[in-house]
């Protein structure tokens, strides 16, 4: 009986650690599954509102027809290279345009932001609600804004004819004599003031969870200011640098408001032409073209920025 029951029991204590095991293994199949649950909203939401819609101007870029007619699905590939061909300089313009200014805004957007999150103190919430403040105003009202901002009798043109920029812009071709509005540099302007926002606040994000014990262990390690800042500041903020370049950049180059409102014919961009051609000339097929072309642009530009970028922390 004792033997008995010994052997009983050893079975049970050999059979019970297998038992849990197996009892904790199902749960974890359960919760490995989960991410991708999680993943289904996002992933129906790009499915509905990204995939189902360039699926249709794929479709609609290889129609031929008129609006009066109706269109037909006809395979017709020879749209693309008559509007790549037509509007090219357009399509180069904008991404041009949209590089100078996620170059600007990263460059006025990253001390702003370093400021906000490891100088500003108690003035934190202030500084971020000031640089959201913006968005309380109408994307239009405040493009028509700079018209005023740069016009002719403006504090801006009085800076620059007073201090002789006015003749170095228009060496480079950046302004029309004397004047600023109606300029590359004014649609290059208004571009970074719209997309500065989205530069600072995931510059902030990054920065502000940057733990100031290792600038201070660097700074024991006699490493000079520029130094902590290259080797420690800028590694840890690149997530944020990433990101915001990516939200000022992609909506910068399909812009058409601030080419029309702060430009001229030759500064026209290619979402001005896209507008166009969709609402006024009512030329489907070629829009539907150019914003395919676009859009798959933009997402091959993005897929190597990401990738070279390293940041693991965006995916």
């Amino acid at each position: 009986m004792t033997s008995g029951a010994q052997s009983t029991g050893v079975g049970a204590l050999t059979a019970e650690p297998g038992g849990a095991r197996s009892g904790a293994r199902r749960p974890r199949r359960r919760v490995a599954g989960m991410p991708y649950f999680l993943l289904l909203p996002g992933l129906l939401w790009l499915g509905v509102f990204f995939v189902i819609p360039m699926i249709f101007l794929l479709s609609q870029s290889l129609q031929t027809g008129t609006l009066e007619t109706g269109y037909q699905l006809t395979f017709h590939v020879g749209t693309y290279s008559d509007a790549m061909a037509q509007f090219f300089r357009q399509f180069l313009r904008s991404f041009v345009y949209a590089f100078l200014a996620t170059v600007l805004a990263l460059l006025i957007g990253y001390p702003l932001a370093y400021a906000i999150a490891l100088k500003s103190g108690r003035w934190k919430p202030v500084l971020l609600v000031m640089v959201v403040a913006p968005f309380f105003t109408s994307f239009l009202l405040r493009t028509l804004a700079w018209q005023t901002i740069l016009n002719s009798d403006g504090l801006v043109m009085k800076f620059f004819r007073g201090t002789h920029l006015i003749q170095l812009t228009s060496a480079l071709g950046w302004t029309n004599g004397s004047q600023l509005l109606s300029s590359p540099l004014a649609v290059v302007t208004g571009l970074t003031y719209h997309s500065l926002p989205f530069m600072v606040l995931p510059l902030f994000a990054s920065l502000d969870r940057l733990d100031p014990r290792l600038l201070e262990a660097a700074g024991d390690l006699y490493a000079a200011p520029l130094t902590a800042f290259r080797r420690v500041t800028l590694p840890m903020s690149m997530p944020g640098v990433v990101a915001g370049t990516l939200l000022t950049f992609i909506p910068a180059a399909g812009d058409y408001i601030n080419s029309r409102l702060l430009g001229n014919p030759n500064t026209a961009m290619i979402g001005q032409v896209i507008e166009g051609y969709f609402l006024r000339i009512n030329d489907y097929p070629t829009a539907a073209a150019l914003s395919f072309v676009l859009m798959v642009t933009i997402l091959v530009l993005v897929s190597v920025y990401v990738r070279k970028s390293g940041t693991e922390e965006l995916v």
